[in-house]
């Protein structure tokens, strides 16, 4: 099938990979001019595993190009998916839907022809039925749109793989059209292989993406609000997780305690549910989810809480290290980093703070260049009073710590367990603070 992708950023560019690897004939587009001449030339505008070789493969196979040209995404395609950001809007707990209107807006000035247009963004219950009515205003007559929802289930680090085999698809359809049959064929060989599908009507399909971060964002708060009790009662938080894991019911996916979530979805889309129960009226049912996102952001506090400890109580020049600047490993995304949110609170704090990763450090030092790099973890750990581990690189895992030199009477916080093994760092003479 010939399909446009609009938008080729963190969610775009994988998609229209991934529809390639598919079979089909993908067209992405990007007004980001530079954005689209990158992918023209099969350099990827971001880290991601898979996707500059999915890129490249697409290109070879002749089924994956890109433009900046809404005229030549009209011209390619009767089907085009929207997949452009929502993040959270300024002020406001709301997402911020302009892009997609732009996008929609920018599409129909374009359409010649009976067409079919997917959300694929996160957004609120009622944004597909609006982003329909500002398309029709700008068809020509007799010029028929239908509109689809379908969220996204990718998890950044297996975008590429998630789109090839999702976990479910969701089709969000108006009753009576073609738009279930068109989809059921994007992701037909999906289907023959026994991936889920739901139908249902528009709100309920773009509810399912909110519903299912703010659960996820539930679970991770939940195992967090669990290991400041353990804390605090002298139990271990590693042995409850493990035992609730255990229950079927429960399971043990996203009970890992440590300094919470980060990016551009959970926290935005936590918050968005919140907002628009709200304006529903009955944000009352969802007031939970305020506290969900409370807890989050008191482990980053607790994180720089422990640090400032381990100075003494003032943190004005002492020398601090960081471990991570992407939200999570395997990605260069720095969006809602929990590791700079908490480098950036121990700057303010008075630190000298150094950060290193492996992959985000251009990013970082863009939006963040009050703080210091350094060009390896070891560098980072030298003269350090305090080591604190807040994303969970494997490469940080192989660093021998009796080979560091770092401060006097160095304190190693570990905020993502399960990597660093705390025996070697006593050894070396680090005390080990777990988060």
């Amino acid at each position: 099938m010939k399909i446009t992708v609009i938008g080729c950023g963190r969610l775009g560019a994988p998609y229209a990979a991934g529809l390639a690897a598919l079979g089909h004939q993908v067209l992405g587009v990007d007004t980001n001019t530079e954005t689209a001449a990158l992918l023209h030339a099969g350099k990827p505008p971001f880290a991601e595993p898979g996707l500059a070789e999915a890129i490249t493969d697409g290109a070879a196979t002749g089924r994956l190009t890109f433009t900046s040209s809404y005229a030549n995404a009209a011209a390619h395609a009767d089907l085009h998916f929207i997949a452009v950001p929502t993040p959270q809007a300024a002020g406001s707990a709301h997402h911020d839907l302009g892009d997609v209107f732009a996008a929609a807006e920018s599409l129909a000035r374009e359409i010649t022809r009976d067409t079919l247009v997917v959300v694929k963004s996160s957004v609120p219950a009622g944004t597909t039925a609006k982003v329909k009515a500002r398309v029709m205003e700008l068809v020509p007559a007799g010029v028929s749109v239908e509109v689809a929802a379908s969220p996204d289930f990718m998890r950044e680090a297996h975008s590429i793989a998630d789109v090839r085999r999702p976990t479910r698809i969701v089709l969000g359809v108006e009753p009576g059209g073609q738009a279930e049959t068109m989809l059921r064929r994007v992701w037909a060989e999906c289907l023959a292989d026994g991936v889920p599908l739901v139908v249902t009507d528009l709100v309920t399909a773009e509810l399912c993406k909110l519903a299912a971060n703010a659960f996820l964002a539930t679970r991770v708060s939940f195992v967090n609000a669990l290991a400041e009790f353990c804390d605090a009662a002298g139990a271990s938080v590693e042995d409850l997780a493990a035992v609730m894991g255990h229950d079927a019911r429960i399971g043990s996916t996203y009970l890992q305690p440590g300094l919470g979530y980060g990016g551009s979805c959970l926290t935005k889309d936590t918050r968005g549910f919140v907002a628009l129960a709200e304006s529903l009226g009955v944000g009352r049912s969802l007031a939970f989810l305020t506290h969900v996102d409370e807890i989050n952001q008191r482990r980053r506090q607790r994180a720089v809480e422990l640090a400032v400890q381990a100075v003494g109580g003032d943190a004005t020049g002492a020398r601090v290290g960081i471990w991570g600047a992407s939200f999570k490993a395997g990605i260069d995304d720095i969006r809602d980093s929990p590791a700079l949110d908490v480098a950036s609170r121990l700057h303010r704090a008075g630190a000298v703070v150094t950060v290193y990763d492996p992959q985000a450090m251009d990013g970082a030092q863009a939006e963040f260049p009050e703080l210091a790099y350094a060009a390896d973890p070891e560098a980072v750990a030298e003269g350090a009073a305090v080591l604190l581990h807040l994303t969970n690189w494997p490469e940080f895992g192989r660093v021998i710590p009796a080979q560091l030199a770092p401060g006097r009477r160095p304190t190693l916080i570990d905020a993502r367990r399960g990597l660093l093994l705390h025996t070697d760092w006593r050894v070396a003479g680090w005390s080990v603070q777990v988060l």
